[in-house]
């Protein structure tokens, strides 16, 4: 069975994510849930739920030095939504969050990581976005943004999310496997 790690940051988008978790089961995954700290304070009514659905402890925060894993390996990463936060953290090296963390290490591991930002289009004329889509992407992450991927909206206009692309991406990558 193929693992997904399964990282939402604090967007609109996050409310659906036991949705996408049963679709990534549906598709035959064990899904793994990590949210931002902030995502995990929007869904904190649903954390225990969350954790019946996946079987494993939904992660925010890292583990202590020397405790087990609580969950198995991953086979792919998938980070949507993902924040301009989260993606010039990640680009910058800047772990301090569990989700990131995960992710730049993950790189180094060669774990295939797919990320789906969401952010609107006030944020994006941020330069240090377009860098840090560009330096994820020349480290070997599939990067859902423009054509074919997340389209930003402007500020207080609300699109539907494309979770299913970010999905097919994933099997794209590890296959349906039963």
């Amino acid at each position: 069975m193929t693992t997904l790690y399964l990282f939402g940051s604090a967007a609109p988008p996050v409310f659906d994510i036991a949705e996408v978790i049963k679709a990534g089961q549906g598709r035959g995954w064990d899904v793994c849930l990590g949210l931002t700290p902030a995502a995990a304070h929007w869904l904190e009514a649903d954390l225990l739920t969350l954790e019946e659905l996946t079987g494993h402890p939904v992660r925010s925060e890292y583990k202590v030095p020397g405790e087990p894993d609580a969950w198995p390996k991953a086979d792919v990463i998938l980070v949507a939504p993902a924040t301009f936060n989260t993606v010039n953290e990640w680009a910058l090296g800047l772990t301090s969050k569990f989700v990131v963390g995960v992710v730049a290490e993950g790189i180094g591991k060669g774990i295939p990581t797919v990320v789906m930002p969401c952010v609107n289009a006030s944020y994006v004329r941020h330069r240090a976005f377009d860098r840090s889509v560009a330096e994820l992407r020349e480290m070997g992450v599939t990067v859902l943004y423009g054509e074919g991927g997340f389209v930003p909206n402007e500020p207080g206009e609300r699109r539907p999310y494309p979770w299913g692309l970010a999905l097919d991406e994933v099997e794209a990558i590890v296959g349906a496997r039963p």
